[in-house]
C-alpha cells in the first residue's frame, strides 16, 4: 500500500522519503521516482528540488527484520544537554 506526502519548500525526493518513511535505503527513493515518473520527469530540467505543494506518492518502507536484518541505530550527538 502506497502513501502520499506533500512537498515543502526546497524538498528533494530523497528528503521526502527520509521524512515520511524514515529511510532512503532499500530502494525507496528509486521506487518513489518510478511511482511519480510523470510528475518527477521534469526534475532534471529544474534541478532536484520538487515544487512546494506537489503531492508525491511513496512506496511502502522496506520491512525491517523480515529477512533477518536488524534495525540499525543511528548515533546522534546532542549539543545542548
Amino acid at each position: 500500500m502506497t502513501t502520499t506526502a506533500t512537498a515543502r519548500a526546497g524538498d528533494t525526493l530523497d528528503l521526502i522519503c527520509w521524512r515520511a518513511l524514515g529511510t532512503t535505503s532499500g530502494g525507496v527513493v528509486e521506487a518513489a521516482f518510478e511511482l511519480n515518473r510523470t510528475g518527477t520527469a521534469s526534475l532534471a530540467e529544474r534541478g532536484a528540488v520538487i515544487a512546494e505543494g506537489t503531492t508525491v506518492v511513496l512506496p511502502d518502507p522496506p520491512a525491517v527484520g523480515a529477512s533477518g536484518a536488524s534495525a540499525s541505530t543511528l548515533e546522534t550527538v546532542n549539543l545542548w544537554d
